[in-house]
């Protein structure tokens, strides 16, 4: 016959503080929130914090029910030093009325109704849904926790929704680029971007919405991409180090292997890019930037540049833009406009 496991030291702790908070009152409505996070984290949380608070009401219900009469006890001082015997005071109760005695008979009863009530309100609050929408501005990425403690850098002009249930964890990106670091749980973890579902449970990964396709790119852990918002065909199996660049048009995807600092990069606010088109260079960098970089002709938009540059270093793209020989630069009402030499040569011939 198998016994349970006895819990961890460390687990019982956090139940008997948390019971003690509630016990005092006053708890502040971020405390609450803090315990109620606590105790949906798992059943074994759960199951620690009602066996505190039974062992705590048992122990109230034993000390109220001894004999002994402490308070006389305390105060009758230390005993004489010539005899280590000392008679208990002995404090007289009146007896217990029939209907008393015939509470206690139900206590069991009602410590389960408790247990249940507590578990039925824990788990109506994981069901009830939380809906959450979350935004990045122009020039502003930012870096938030969500509610299962999963960690998101959104990058700057994007935008994303979350949906968390007793069952799942979903997350809608219309628009941009995130980052997530993902909570370990037992609820799957899953984002849906562009008619792709990206599902996985506790690791590092990117979704990036491009212009003509999606980016997946794994820094840790592992993560399944299907189409058809999680319906369709598997398209990719990726792990740590591997993007996945996944085609809108008919989803025809290309692994590539990618070191995991170039995949967080931007979390600091660096553009690294690795044999990426100019066009799509300049909108990673338009993103962050109120002077914008403009590509004036797609023979210089389809050239592939690779390089690594402080997003907000518009000096230093200028100077990097100018060294490619087929490439010209000028400022136009704070635009930098980029074009290729060979269509600029074009324009000036007479006509």
């Amino acid at each position: 016959m198998s016994e349970s496991p006895v819990p961890r030291p460390s687990l019982a702790n956090e139940a008997a503080h948390w019971h003690a908070l509630q016990r005092q009152g006053g708890v502040t409505p971020d405390q609450q929130r803090q315990f109620m996070t606590w105790l949906v984290t798992s059943p074994a949380h759960l199951r620690e914090y009602i066996t505190v608070s039974r062992v705590a009401s048992e122990l109230s219900d034993a000390l109220r029910g001894m004999a002994v009469d402490l308070d006389a006890l305390i105060a009758a001082g230390p005993p004489p030093t010539d005899d280590n015997v000392v008679a208990l005071p002995v404090r007289r109760r009146p007896p217990q009325p029939m209907a008393s005695r015939a509470s206690r008979r139900h206590l069991p009863g009602i410590a389960a109704a408790a247990a249940l009530l507590l578990g039925v309100g824990v788990i109506g609050h994981m069901a009830w849904p939380q809906t959450r929408h979350y935004v990045a501005a122009h020039g502003a990425p930012r870096s938030f926790a969500l509610p299962d403690h999963t960690v998101v850098h959104l990058n700057a002009e994007s935008e994303l929704s979350i949906r968390f249930t007793l069952l799942s964890r979903r997350v809608e990106l219309s628009r941009g680029q995130a980052s997530f670091v993902v909570a370990e749980e037992r609820r799957p973890f899953a984002v849906h971007a562009a008619g792709l579902e990206v599902r996985d449970i506790g690791t590092t990964f990117d979704v990036s919405l491009r212009r003509e396709q999606a980016r997946i790119e794994v820094a840790e852990g592992s993560v399944q991409v299907r189409g058809d918002s999680g319906q369709g065909r598997l398209l990719a199996d990726l792990r740590a180090g591997q993007s996945a660049h996944i085609d809108y048009r008919d989803q025809s995807v290309s692994i590539r292997q990618q070191h995991a600092d170039t995949m967080t990069a931007w979390w600091r606010r660096r553009v690294v890019f690795q044999d990426e088109p100019l066009r799509e260079v300049a909108e990673q960098f338009n993103r962050l930037n109120d002077v914008r970089l403009r590509v004036d002709d797609d023979v210089a938009g389809a050239l592939r540049l690779t390089g690594n540059l402080r997003g907000d270093d518009l000096a230093s793209l200028r100077t990097f833009l100018d060294q490619q020989p087929s490439l010209h630069t000028r400022v136009v009402d704070r635009t930098i406009r980029v074009g290729s030499r060979s269509a600029a040569g074009a324009a000036q011939k007479p006509q």
